[in-house]
Order: structure tokens, then C-alpha cells, then sequence
């Protein structure tokens, strides 16, 4: 008999297949509206005969339905069927929050025997948002200003804020008796008086859906008060001056009183026409300290100018002192500017001394650099028909001693010249063409001297170094 239980199943599957208990898996509800929940026994085997339909709840009866003795539902007033010979439809009136949960329909049928199905009931109430500023005074601790709530709310909404105070907030839940949910959040700041009309943003997230809701904020605080106007340049006879008398405050100003500092009435050519003060024209009187004060619900508070009226326009002076700032930083940039270019023409003239630098040949006197190209020799014209002279030692060149001693010494004061080191060789070179002239006749020279219109000589080597 066990053998035969594979080959009975394999008979039976596509039976059992062709039997199912239709219903929804999961269905939402709106609380304090209606809902219904379908259930139909459907099958292609025609001998099969439906004898029950159960719905029922956490092990509880609910309604039942038999097509031979009818419905029965075991609270009327708020569970309904809706039956036909296979199926049956359960009707919820008014839903609560205790309605939710999961639903199991149960059919029973012959000889099949009982089949089941189930459906979750899920029970949302949307909540209503609401956002609004919390009037606050003016002050140095931190208060509310703005609150924001999600109420009767089911599931449970996330609120959070977004601004550019400075602030915290708070939230707290509460769990209603109808089984919904209440978030108010609190959001608080130090409100001075700059914070009065600043926008906050309040964010509710309720099933994954966002809603922001800006709020103004009001915060009450007296007048805060400042003079305008006055450009200290208040002279005598001017026309046409002018103060005027800004104020903000939260309830807004109602009152502009003007006076002067000491108690005394305004002169006569002064009128005071709300937050203006007029002057029509500029004496002596006018020098003195003008206060305006101003008032609001919450109170008073006051500014003051104190004006000074000169005999004269500053704007004169003014022009006369630019005139001196400007003459002097033109002056500075003058100089600097020659400071400049007398620098680049010294660097220059160092430069160029530098690679003209190189040896004196006392025989030849000449000054050279070493290089072919830059060695120049300078032959006074009245040597052109004299023979040449000889290149050997001064005493063979028949001189007479006591010149050739002189030779002797110029040559190697020339020397010793020329061996200086780098500083004093440039220092040559550079005084070499403002060599003084001569008055006086000297014969070792004779060769290499010019006359000069005046009478003076000055050397023909000197001038080309």
C-alpha cells in the first residue's frame, strides 16, 4: 500500500493545482474610511462543492458564509459580507487603528477538505502639517521661534529643519488613543533683532514623501536708531542740509521726536517734518549736538549728531590738500625715476669697461685687451719721415742717463699701474678721460702730446682709454 502513495500523489497534483484560494496579499486602509478584503474558491474539478467561507482574525471569527445556511457575522456594525455560491467579500466600516493586522480566509470544501488564504491590513491616517513662528522679545538667550507638527499621523512622519541661524530644535512624539501619531518639533535660536523676518524651513517626511514649510520668524525688540546726513562739511550760509532719522523696530515706529542734546529748543531755521530734519540755511546756531528719538509700542531710544559748522567749504581745502599730496608723490616718482636710470647707466659703463679691460705696453703705449681686433696704436703725424726707433733697452738708445732714468721710473710707475688689482684698474679706466690738462712742457711726453688752441696738453692715450 506504501508503494502506491508516489503514483496516488503524482494523480493528486494536478488537482491540488487546480485549487486555490483567491485573495490579496496586502491591502491598505485609510483610517476611519471603509475597506474591503475579497476572498473566492477557485477550481476547474466540477465535482468539488463548497460547503464554508471563514474569515477571522489573530485566531478570532469574524464573519463566516455557508451557501446552505448563510452569513454570519459576529459584530454587525462594523463588519459586512458580500457572498456568492464561491466566494465572499468582508466589508470593514470605519477603520481603526486596531484594525490592522492579518486576515486569513479559510474555505471549506468537499471532499477537498479546507484551504487557506491571507491578507495584511495596513492602516494609515495621513497627518496634518502645520508650521508657524513663535513671537518672541529681543535677547540674549536662546528661545523658541518657530514650532512645526505632524498630528494624528500614522505611521509615525521624521521632521527635521534647514536654516542659516544658528539654532537647535527638539522634537517630541505622542502616541493618541486612536492609535495615531502626534510629532511637534521646536525650534530655537537667540533672537536679536537682526533674526526679526528671517525664514526658517520646516521638513516633514511622511512615507517616504517630503513636505517643507517655510516660516517667517518675529522677534519684538524697541527702535534701533541711526542719524544720516551729516558730511562734516557745514559751512557758514550753506542751504539745503539735511538729517535724516532711520529706525527699525518690531511693532514698527510710530513716534520722531527731534532735539538738541542740551534741552534747548531748535533754532527757527530748522523744521523737524517726521524722520527728516530740515535745515534751510546754516548759521551758528546750528552748532551744537541734534538727537532724535524714537518710539514703538515696546518703548524709546534715541541717536545723536553732533554737528560742527565751519566759516568756509572743507571742499577747498580739500582740493588744495590733494594738490600738495599730489605735487609731492609726483616729485617722489621723478626722482626715483632718474635714481633708475642713472643706475642702469652706471651698470652699463661697468660692463663695458670690463670687457675693454686688458694691458698698457709701455713701448708702444697702448692699451689693449689682449684680443687683435681691439688693439689700436696712435703715431703723431710728426714721426711719419723720423726713422724707427729701436726696440732694445732705453741706455742703448743713446738718451742721455738721466732721461732714460726718468724713462725708467714712468715705465714702471705704469707698471705698477696696470698690475692694481680689478677695483683700482677700473677706477683707472674710468678716470682716464678726465685726465686734467697740462700747463707745463714735458719732454717724455713730447711724442705723444697735442697742442691745444688754449696752450694746454692734454695725452692722446688718455683720451682713447
Amino acid at each position: 500500500m506504501i508503494g502506491h502513495w508516489p503514483v496516488l500523489f503524482l494523480l493528486l497534483c494536478p488537482v491540488l493545482q487546480a485549487q486555490q484560494v483567491a485573495v490579496n496579499d496586502k491591502v491598505t486602509g485609510i483610517l476611519g474610511q471603509d475597506v474591503s478584503l475579497p476572498c473566492a474558491f477557485i477550481t476547474s474539478d466540477t465535482s468539488m462543492r463548497l460547503t464554508q467561507i471563514m474569515w477571522s482574525k489573530n485566531g478570532t471569527n469574524v464573519a463566516t458564509f455557508s451557501p446552505l445556511h448563510g452569513p454570519h457575522i459576529q459584530d454587525t456594525s462594523h463588519y459586512q459580507q458580500d457572498p456568492t455560491p464561491t466566494s465572499t467579500t468582508l466589508k470593514i466600516i470605519s477603520l481603526r487603528a486596531s484594525d490592522e493586522g492579518e486576515y486569513v480566509c479559510e474555505v471549506t470544501i468537499f471532499p477537498g477538505g479546507n484551504r487557506r488564504g491571507s491578507t495584511y491590513l495596513s492602516i494609515k491616517a495621513e497627518p496634518k502639517i502645520s508650521a508657524e513662528a513663535v513671537p518672541a522679545m529681543a535677547g540674549e538667550q536662546e528661545v523658541p521661534v518657530a514650532k512645526c507638527a505632524s498630528a494624528n499621523g500614522r505611521p509615525l512622519s521624521q521632521i527635521t529643519w534647514r536654516s542659516t541661524l544658528p539654532g537647535n530644535f527638539e522634537n517630541t512624539v505622542t502616541n493618541n488613543s486612536d492609535g495615531t501619531y502626534t510629532v511637534l518639533s521646536v525650534y530655537r535660536t537667540v533672537p536679536t533683532w537682526t533674526v526679526n523676518g528671517q525664514q526658517v524651513v520646516c521638513s516633514v517626511n511622511y512615507e517616504a514623501t517630503e513636505t517643507n514649510l517655510p516660516v517667517d520668524l518675529y522677534v519684538q525688540f524697541h527702535p534701533v536708531v541711526n542719524i544720516e546726513g551729516y558730511d562734516d562739511n557745514w559751512y557758514l550760509k550753506r542751504t539745503g542740509a539735511s538729517l535724516t532719522c532711520n529706525a527699525q523696530g518690531n511693532p514698527p515706529p510710530t513716534v520722531y521726536t527731534w532735539k538738541t542734546a542740551n534741552g534747548s529748543p531748535l533754532p527757527s531755521n530748522v523744521k523737524a517734518k517726521e524722520n527728516v530734519l530740515y535745515v534751510d540755511e546754516v548759521d551758528e546756531r546750528i552748532n551744537t549736538t541734534i538727537v532724535c528719538e524714537v518710539t514703538n509700542a515696546l518703548g524709546s531710544r534715541a541717536s545723536q549728531q553732533a554737528v560742527l559748522v565751519r566759516e568756509r567749504a572743507l571742499e577747498t581745502q580739500t582740493n588744495n590738500a590733494g594738490a600738495i599730496a599730489g605735487g609731492v608723490i609726483g616729485g617722489v616718482l621723478v626722482l626715483l625715476l632718474l635714481a633708475a636710470v642713472i643706475f642702469i647707466l652706471i651698470r652699463r659703463g661697468g660692463a663695458h669697461n670690463k670687457k675693454e679691460r686688458g694691458t698698457y705696453n709701455p713701448k708702444t703705449r697702448v692699451f689693449g685687451t689682449g684680443k687683435p681686433s681691439q688693439e689700436f696704436t696712435y703715431q703723431d703725424d710728426s714721426e711719419i719721415d723720423r726713422p724707427l726707433k729701436s726696440s732694445g733697452p732705453l741706455r742703448d738708445s743713446g738718451l742721455s742717463p738721466s732721461l732714460a732714468e726718468e724713462e725708467d721710473e714712468a715705465e714702471e710707475r705704469m707698471n705698477y699701474n696696470v698690475l692694481e688689482d680689478d677695483d683700482e684698474e677700473e677706477k683707472f679706466n674710468m678716470v682716464g678721460p678726465m685726465l686734467q690738462l697740462r700747463s707745463h712742457h714735458d719732454p717724455y711726453f713730447d711724442d705723444d702730446m697735442e697742442s691745444q688752441t688754449d696752450g694746454s696738453i692734454i695725452s692722446r692715450t688718455a683720451v682713447y682709454v
